[in-house]
């Protein structure tokens, strides 16, 4: 049985599933996820589509569905009895789902950590009763759950699987050779507004206005949105509609797609943050929530970054845009100071390439059949598998 509740880990466990099926194509899978998972052979009883919540006040807009989840995750898991669980990220559902699968016997495989060590770290202590073995893409998070007495493994970053997390020689910034400061030379920038509907509607319309406001500075700059595959083009149209403004194209692929177009991106915050880091894309990032949402989050944080990629550097590479400082003229300034000053562009530019080389020569590509392996043990141990 896995579970993944967002596209990110619905993308990941879809690799993961093909890794574990090429070693026993016997296997049966079922759980949670959505498209990737469904593509990969996998039975889907509840789509995460239906579970996908943002902030901590939104999870009550989301409770009934949430609830109806866990209900059916939990029958399942009672009826079936599987051999392994496989949980990915989605922490707040996924460590109430192993607490219910200790309770039955079966053992828990749980791949990408949540950011423990970022906020809310007492959260360890209930994954070290009810994980039996944690797969983590992050060097560090290997010692800091070993530190705690709980069998980890480093596994390496899944988006340096299979080429991903780099540029194509074919790629815009390569084959056009753009200087972020050429005039006409031509300049693209990727608007990157989410991967769940409420981030899209809530994210969209300030990149728009900020859109509009470089445009005044550089007319030659052109835009797309990305349309991420977890959200439908329908709704990321109606939200751009009912901005009365301007309407850049739509670009479906996803952030690999919108990453072989652009220069630059301007992106919610998450996993596609890093993702353009390892493709090399300069970027600012912004993030908004619910005023109580972001009052508790700060009481919680422990760090001082919320992007992967600050964190990884220790300080920050990339300007981070949160909550009121999340508007149009703030994001536009961020980016038009990167775009004017081509110093600062390619000093960013290597910055990420930086990041790329630590992550790559920490554990390269392989991440999914280093998982597999683990997950292939655990089944036939029907316990931990070996460090």
């Amino acid at each position: 049985m896995i579970v993944a509740g967002e596209a990110s880990g619905d993308y990941h466990g879809a690799r993961l599933v093909r890794a574990m099926q090429t070693r026993d194509p016997e296997l049966f899978f079922c759980g949670i996820g959505g498209d990737g998972l469904r593509s990969a052979g996998v039975r889907i009883m509840v789509d995460a589509h239906d579970l996908s919540v943002v902030g901590i006040t939104e999870v009550f807009a989301k409770l009934p569905d949430l609830l109806r989840g866990m209900g059916r995750a939990k029958g399942l898991l009672r009826s079936l009895q599987p051999d392994l669980l496989i949980l990915i990220d989605f922490p707040d559902f996924n460590l109430h789902l192993a607490a219910a699968a200790k309770r039955l016997g079966v053992p828990v495989l749980y791949y990408i950590s949540p950011q423990i060590w970022a906020w809310r770290p007492g959260r360890v202590k209930k994954i070290g009763r009810r994980v039996d073995h944690m797969a983590v893409i992050l060097p560090f998070e290997e010692k800091f759950y070993r530190r705690h007495g709980i069998p980890a493994t480093f596994v390496g970053h899944p988006l340096l699987d299979t080429g991903e997390g780099q540029r194509d020689k074919g790629t815009k910034g390569q084959r056009d050779g753009i200087e972020p400061s050429a005039g006409k030379g031509g300049l693209t920038i990727g608007l990157l507004p989410g991967s769940r509907d409420r981030e899209v509607a809530r994210h969209l319309p300030l990149m728009l206005a900020a859109a509009e406001e470089i445009r005044a500075s550089r007319p030659d700059a052109d835009f797309f949105v990305s349309l991420a595959p977890s959200v439908k083009a329908a709704h990321v149209a109606a939200v751009m509609a009912g901005c009365n403004g301007f309407s850049p194209r739509l670009v479906p692929g996803g952030a690999s797609e919108a990453f072989r177009r652009c220069d630059l991106v301007i992106a919610v915050s998450g996993t596609v943050t890093l993702e353009a880091a390892l493709h090399g894309i300069p970027m600012v990032i912004l993030y908004r929530v619910s005023p109580l949402s972001y009052w508790l989050g700060r009481c919680m944080i422990r760090v001082e970054h919320i992007s992967l990629v600050n964190l990884i550097s220790g300080r920050a590479v990339v300007p981070e845009l949160i909550q009121g400082r999340a508007a149009p003229r703030h994001i536009a300034d961020e980016t038009l100071a990167l775009i004017e000053n081509p110093r600062r562009f390619h000093r960013l530019k290597n910055e990420l390439a930086n990041i790329r080389h630590r992550i790559a020569s920490a554990g390269g590509a392989g991440a999914a059949d280093r998982v597999a392996r683990i997950a292939i043990d655990m089944l036939r141990s029907g316990t931990d598998a070996p460090p």
